[in-house]
Parts: structure tokens; C-alpha cells; sequence
């Protein structure tokens, strides 16, 4: 059992494919490379991408290095492998990981790149994945921030994989750790898929301020009472709250609501536009997993019996049409409190 295989052909799955299969090869020299595979769904276009050893769709521009398998076959992406990674829309997990069970090899580890949770059930991935897999299957999570087109070009980046299993943890990180691609290991699976999933909430929120004009103070501010807010329904779920000063956390919430590459910021910025949102989300290939993590978010949180006030004023801008600057008001006309209310023993959540 030897190699990696990448499910899910979006930007990011697609870059962390490259990644690896360019570092392994590096590695081996001369030598066999560890195999790599990138599977999707497609077989139709799995073929257009093996032929082109390109991703024209989600990310142009960028060859595959030539020990890259491309393959519409899951069953020859996942056999064999000891890590699998399953880098799909986070609606999509639990297809995905039902679709994997009976092809993973004894002791095979597998790790989720997506963020977000689970509509209704309102579970986080790893929990997802765990409920479709075979009792004792090793899962980890990978999240940091890491926009795909940087990572593609080789851009210092850095990530963290969490995992309840120590050992898993550290083998994937020694798996997918390069050069230019630093890994970090944590215990603390809760903490680091609650800050990945969060912050396109935040992004969002932070597309519509900067599309307002409202300026830097606004956005810092915006920012950091939000990050207290995802401290706080972490906390409550059972996460270390120091995880969500870490990459994972922190470290996402900055990349994701200040570069021009973010799909949540982007989207934000349309509807401060007016723009419908309905109208906004057909037009683009990628998922925005800030608008359903909104609903799945508010879900949650209602079970763990914390308030999300930001989270809810942009439910009620992205689900029930309100005025944007209407939003914003309502929010910076709430009663004032303690900045680190909720965090106390007994304490309310509310911000």
C-alpha cells in the first residue's frame, strides 16, 4: 500500500495534486515517484484533462507534472493507496466517502480537505466521512490558509492537519509537507474544521463591507468580533479555542477575507452590489461554501445554544432578501458587551 490519491477536481483538489505529485518525484530523483492519482467524477472529462495534462476548467494555466495519474476510474484512484483525500464540496462528503468505503486498503488514512458542515445533520466532515467508513479507519483533516492558484505557483503556504489518531496526523503531514508547503500537526479536528467552515461566512460579510465602501476599520472590526464568534460555537462543540488563533483559524480568516481570489469575499462583494444571489451563484463553476455553510452554521449553533448574530444577519441578507446596509446596522446597533463575553464561566454566548 503506497501512494496518494486526490477525489475532486476543483482548484484546490487539482493544486494539491500537483503539489504532491511534483514533490514526490522530486524526491525519487531517478527513482519510482510515489504514485499520485486525481480522480473526478467525470470520466468524460478526466479523460479531456489526462490528454491535456491541464485543468481548464478550475484551474488553467497550470500543467500536471508527468507522474500525475488523472482518472475518471475511483476504484484505480483509491485501491492501493495509503492516503486518500477527499477534497469535494462539503455537501458532497458523504456520497463521496459511501462511494470509497469498500475500495480503501486495511490501514489506508483519509484526510478531508473540504470545508464546511453538513446541511441538517449539521456535522462537521470527519464526522460525515466516519459514519460512511468502516469502524477504525484512520481520518484526519487538512485546512490552513491556502488559496489554490498560490499553491499552484509555488508560493510559501502553510496548513494543518488535525486528527484524533497522532500518528495518522503525523504520517499524512510528512506525506504532503514540501518545500514551499509547510504542515503542522494538531489534535484538535474540531477546532480546525470549525475555523475552515466559518470563515466563508465571514468572507462574505467582509465582501459586502468592502463592496460598501466602508473601509478598513470596519473590515478589522468586522473580522475580529466574528473570529470571537467562531471561537465561541467551537468552544461550545468542544475545540480548543486557542486552535482558532492558529492557521486553521486566524490564519484562513485572513487569507480568505483579503484576497481577490476568495469565491466568499467575491460573492460578497456582488450582492453589496444588490445584486440577486441566486443570480450570482449560476453564473460561476466553483461553490461558494460561505452560503450553505450559513444555514448548516445557524443549525448548529441553535443546538449548542450559542448565539451567531453576525452569522444570522447574513442569513438574513443571503436567504430572506434584506438591505444590506440594513444588516450592517443592525449589527453595529446591538447592545454593547464585555469584548470577551462568553468566554467566562457562565457566561451568556450572546455577542
Amino acid at each position: 500500500m503506497a501512494g496518494i490519491a486526490v477525489l475532486g477536481t476543483g482548484a484546490w483538489g487539482t493544486a494539491l495534486a500537483r503539489l504532491l505529485a511534483t514533490e514526490h518525484a522530486r524526491q525519487a530523483g531517478e527513482l519510482d515517484p510515489l504514485p499520485v492519482a486525481l480522480w473526478d467524477h467525470h470520466a468524460d472529462r478526466a479523460v479531456r484533462m489526462a490528454q491535456a495534462r491541464e485543468n481548464v476548467d478550475y484551474l488553467p494555466g497550470f500543467s500536471f507534472p508527468r507522474h500525475l495519474l488523472v482518472t475518471g476510474n475511483l476504484a484505480e484512484a483509491v485501491s492501493d493507496r495509503e492516503v486518500v483525500l477527499v477534497v469535494t464540496p462539503s455537501q458532497k462528503v458523504r456520497e463521496q466517502a459511501a462511494a470509497i468505503a469498500s475500495l480503501l486498503s486495511p490501514g489506508a488514512i483519509v484526510v478531508s480537505a473540504s470545508k464546511g458542515i453538513e446541511l441538517h445533520t449539521k456535522l462537521r466532515p470527519t464526522q460525515v466521512i466516519a459514519e460512511e467508513l468502516p469502524q477504525g479507519t484512520p481520518i484526519a483533516t487538512l485546512s490552513g490558509p491556502n488559496l489554490a492558484v498560490e499553491v499552484a505557483k509555488g508560493l510559501p503556504a502553510a496548513a494543518v492537519v488535525a486528527s484524533r489518531d497522532p500518528a495518522a496526523a503525523e504520517r499524512v503531514r510528512a506525506l504532503v509537507t514540501a518545500p514551499r508547503f509547510r504542515v503542522y500537526v494538531s489534535d484538535d479536528p474540531v477546532g480546525v474544521e470549525l475555523g475552515g467552515a466559518l470563515k466563508n461566512i465571514v468572507a462574505l460579510g467582509v465582501g459586502i463591507s468592502d463592496g460598501l465602501g466602508y473601509g478598513d476599520n470596519a473590515k478589522a472590526s468586522f473580522m475580529t468580533r466574528s473570529l470571537a464568534e467562531i471561537a465561541r460555537v467551537a468552544l461550545a462543540a468542544g475545540a480548543n479555542p486557542m486552535t482558532l488563533a492558529g492557521l486553521s483559524g486566524l490564519g484562513d480568516l485572513i487569507a480568505t477575507c483579503s484576497s481577490p481570489l476568495s469565491r466568499n469575499r467575491t460573492l460578497g462583494l456582488a450582492l453589496a452590489e444588490g445584486r440577486n444571489l441566486d443570480e450570482v451563484l449560476a453564473e460561476r463553476k466553483s461553490v461558494a461554501e460561505g452560503v450553505t455553510t450559513t444555514q448548516a452554521a445557524l443549525e448548529l449553533a441553535e443546538s449548542l445554544g450559542v448565539e451567531m448574530p453576525v452569522t444570522r444577519e447574513i442569513a438574513r441578507v443571503l436567504f430572506e432578501g434584506k438591505d444590506v446596509t440594513e444588516a450592517v446596522t443592525d449589527l453595529m446597533l446591538r447592545e454593547p458587551r464585555h469584548e470577551l463575553h462568553g468566554f467566562g464561566d457562565g457566561g451568556s454566548q450572546d455577542e
